[in-house]
């Protein structure tokens, strides 16, 4: 009925971009420790990254993440709304399970035609495929390098992660996409060991 100030306010973590970077880890193997996130708010994507052998470990408001990005293990995804598994990290999910070792199915139940990553990460040389909503995707892909396309803000982040994990160099256009829901992520990644510049 009536609304009043406050002297301060504390601006939750952003989980979508710390998810990016949580499967970006799995997906490319390594350490790394993810500082000032809400885990709480990542329930689902850190259950599910678990069950696909990643190890992970909460640290009061921090995550470690471990992987050798090889024996990754496949875990069929549905996305819903919080606190299930996020639409926004659907694109990003696909592409691990592409480096799993066997196949899985990824259903989407937010937005229904968000799948036009598919066609770029089969570029880069996925297997998925797409019927009534839900994509079939093939394990134990090798990406090779190749010239995609962002199609949204999620779709571009997968690639970059694709790109990251495959054999020789990728180049991703229309990379206005991925600022409107990252803030530099090329220089956090290179921060870690990423060889990924912008080009002007």
């Amino acid at each position: 009925k009536k609304l009043g100030g406050v002297s301060s306010i504390k601006v939750i973590p952003d989980r979508i971009e710390a998810g990016t970077f949580l499967i970006a880890v799995a997906a490319t193997g390594g350490e790394v420790l993810l500082k000032n996130v809400e885990p709480k708010h990542l329930e689902s994507v850190i259950s599910l990254l678990k069950e696909s052998n990643i190890d992970i470990k909460v640290i009061d408001e921090d995550i470690q993440v471990r992987s050798d990005g090889l024996n990754i293990n496949s875990s069929n995804m549905e996305t819903n709304e919080y606190p299930g598994f996020p639409t926004d990290l659907q694109a990003q999910w696909m592409l691990l399970m592409c480096l799993a070792t066997k196949g899985s199915t990824i259903k989407e139940n937010i937005y229904f035609d968000r799948f036009t990553h598919i066609l770029e990460l089969n570029r880069l040389g996925c297997d998925i495929s797409l019927k009534d909503g839900t994509a079939s995707i093939k394990g134990n892909t090798k990406l090779i390098g190749a010239n995609v396309m962002s199609t949204d803000i999620r779709a571009s982040a997968a690639l970059i992660i694709a790109a990251l994990c495959a054999e020789g160099s990728t180049t991703i256009s229309r990379v206005y996409h991925i600022d409107r829901g990252y803030d530099k992520i090329e220089e956090k990644l290179s921060k870690i060991g990423a060889k990924i510049t912008r080009k002007k």
